[in-house]
């Protein structure tokens, strides 16, 4: 779906966040008499759970390594897997026919579940007191702009997937919608088709990329773990390394999804890239073979994008396809139907806003036809976005440290979606619009007639002027699209089978470069002409079990939100002022004012209740050295001491 540059949110260094670290230690660490008293309890660097400004992930001692059984084991999975393709595509087809139906009738509803359960839970959780959480240590400002941010986040959502189906998608609707939803090409049918597609790509797709992103950045700029699937999870499992069995099976299975994912985009993006040479060239070829060579030389190129560390090449290409893009949105909304988009704007928006209930209540329970259009569309796409979110989630992370829970959910809820949903009212309405007063897209509304997905854009731009140039343009955006896409993909899977290195080694990058354009070939030569199915099969097998895994994500971060600092303190601070309100009734009645001393009756201590101690509270925020063993660390300067220490308090 989304074009990401793998450096755009550069990371801090260490001497940054330390700095962070003290100022936010200086503000709230006690002194005096209380300082004593907490230095002769056994807290980790003899600071109070309810003290402890957060740890980076920068300020620990890390030694990344190769996760060599994940490499080799997922390496050979996945290797067996192409040559299995390319040896017997149609035994690949078949067999994932046959497992894909078996899922969408029996385990269809874990996807639909988790689109609208994270929806509603993130929500929940951002009105929440957990709301006010910072994603990084206390009072760290935000490291990029509200502006820059957006931005980042528009970008997350644009790829190759909006040109591939931003055209296609609702005039499929509009001439084969929902069953039951409404008349097929009736007016009824416009908002309908817009508002099935913003379904498909606003609210509820989010939710499942946020709640990967706001874990990963919880647990990395604010728990100070490595920024891996493994180590969100590490609280339902004890607390285990990221090398543990466990661990080791969380994160092979984030990677499986990444590349099948991802896989997917670039196969369509393949197959719309080759169709637009021929149409521009006059070329031909049989099946997909010249997308099976775009996806060779595309391939070459993000391998050699890899290897090279070109990133300021890749960033800059970003950049130009961003602008790209916008600039293909307002051709197509200034030289398209204005007036017909301006109108339907707001009624999509409203239309999605009322129809929700009713389009994502739709099941595999409702017959044979209602679950040919979810295993086609909606469930699909839920399983599609499951595989994407380890990488969109890593991404939306890094750009989001410094901001506050609240403003994480609700920016990465809402900001994407309603650039999405602009984006496919301005796509798929102008197609729409033109096969209403043309009819010539699909004659006689036969949705039987419809153009090819991949050629739908095409189409769409031949009604339009200058369409010969803007067609040249769109198929350097989608090969542009593509390399960033691959190289920032598997740049991620680098990272995930490098314990998370934030530097992972490039030959590592550049063989699940290899892998992922792999999958994609295996995709179009099982689908044959229809390699859309092909993609489909694929896609919701493999996002399965990742789609359990972001249910325990939830779990666990809540598990983890309700022991945070902030929490803890504002736990107190209700506590205490609740204590002193009775307390100072009952004493003094009106005239009362309140004071912080130590309580010496312990019905009105503010802790009473609460053990400080208790490990789920403290050992989270003990440093440890490159093996793993706890060393000293100096709260009040920011850095570590010269040799651990050997008392109680040891850190």
């Amino acid at each position: 779906m989304s074009s990401i540059d793998e450096n755009a949110p550069d990371s801090r260094d260490s001497k940054d966040s330390s700095s962070t670290s003290t100022k936010s230690t200086h503000d709230h660490f006690p002194s005096g008499r209380s300082r004593t008293f907490l230095q002769e309890v056994t807290y980790p660097h003899s600071i109070h759970p309810a003290l402890v400004p957060g740890v980076s992930i920068e300020d620990q001692r890390i030694n990344y390594r190769i996760d060599r059984p994940i490499t080799f084991i997922v390496g050979v999975i996945v290797i067996a897997f192409v040559i299995w393709g390319v040896i017997a595509p149609e035994q690949v087809s078949y067999s994932s026919s046959i497992a894909l139906d078996w899922v969408m009738r029996n385990l269809g509803w874990i996807f639909t579940t988790i689109a609208i359960g994270l929806s509603v839970f993130l929500i929940a959780l951002a009105l929440s007191r957990y709301g006010r959480i910072p994603l990084g240590l206390d009072d760290e400002e935000p490291e990029y702009s509200t502006l820059s941010w957006s931005a980042m986040l528009f970008a997350a959502g644009i790829g190759i997937g909006i040109i591939f189906f931003g055209p296609y998608e609702p005039l499929s609707f509009y001439l084969n919608p929902r069953p039951g939803a409404y008349e097929p090409a009736s007016d009824e049918a416009v908002l309908g088709a817009l508002a099935q597609s913003a379904l498909h790509w606003g609210l509820n797709a989010w939710a499942i990329y946020a709640i990967v992103g706001l874990s990963v950045g919880y647990v990395s700029y604010r728990r100070g773990r490595v920024p891996l699937m493994s180590s969100i999870l590490m609280p339902l499992f004890g607390n285990k390394s990221s090398t543990s069995a466990p661990a080791r099976i969380i994160d092979a299975l984030a990677i499986i999804a990444i590349l099948f994912g991802t896989a997917a985009s670039l196969g369509i993006g393949a197959i719309q890239i080759s169709t637009g040479v021929e149409l521009v060239s006059g070329w031909s070829s049989q099946g997909n073979t010249l997308a099976i060579i775009v996806i060779v030389l595309l391939t070459i190129g993000t391998i050699a994008s890899a290897v090279s560390g070109v990133a300021k090449g890749i960033r800059w290409l970003s950049n130009i396809n961003l602008v790209l893009a916008i600039a293909l949105a307002v051709f197509i909304f200034v030289l398209g139907p204005t007036a017909f988009l301006m109108n339907m704007l707001p009624g999509v928006l409203m239309t999605y806003i009322g129809q929700m209930p009713e389009m994502l209540g739709a099941n595999m329970g409702q017959g044979e036809k209602m679950q040919e259009f979810l295993s086609s569309w909606t469930t699909f796409y839920w399983a599609w976005w499951v595989s994407w979110s380890p990488f969109v989630g890593v991404f939306v992370a890094k750009i989001s440290r410094g901001r506050t829970i609240r403003q994480f959910i609700f920016g990465v809820l809402f900001i994407p979606s309603s650039i999405i949903i602009i984006a496919f009212c301005i796509l798929g309405g102008t197609t729409i619009w033109l096969q209403r007063q043309h009819g010539d897209i699909a004659p006689g509304n036969d949705p039987a007639a419809m153009p090819s997905p991949e050629h739908t854009i095409f189409v769409l731009l031949d009604h339009l002027p200058a369409s010969h140039f803007v067609s040249c343009a769109v198929v350097v955006m989608l090969a542009v699209f593509f390399i960033t896409s691959a190289d920032s993909a598997s740049l991620v899977n680098s990272q995930l089978s490098q314990q998370g290195n934030p530097q992972p080694r490039r030959i590592v990058t550049a063989f699940w470069a290899l892998c992922m354009s792999g999958i994609a070939v295996v995709i179009l030569l099982s689908g044959g002409n229809n390699a859309l199915k092909g993609l489909q099969n694929l896609i919701t097998i493999t996002a399965l079990p990742f789609a359990l895994i972001l249910i325990a994500m939830a779990v666990a971060l809540v598990k983890e939100l309700r022991h945070d600092p902030t929490t803890i303190r504002q736990v107190f601070q209700h506590r205490a002022v609740e204590n002193a309100v009775v307390h100072g009734v009952r004493e003094y009645g009106d005239n009362f004012a309140l004071a912080i001393e130590a309580s010496k009756e312990e019905e009105y201590a503010t802790g009473a209740d609460f053990d400080s101690t208790a490990e789920e509270v403290v050992e989270w925020y003990a440093r440890t050295d490159e093996e793993g063993n706890r060393v000293g660390y100096d709260y009040e300067t920011g850095e570590y001491l010269a040799e651990p220490n050997d008392g109680p308090n040891q850190g």
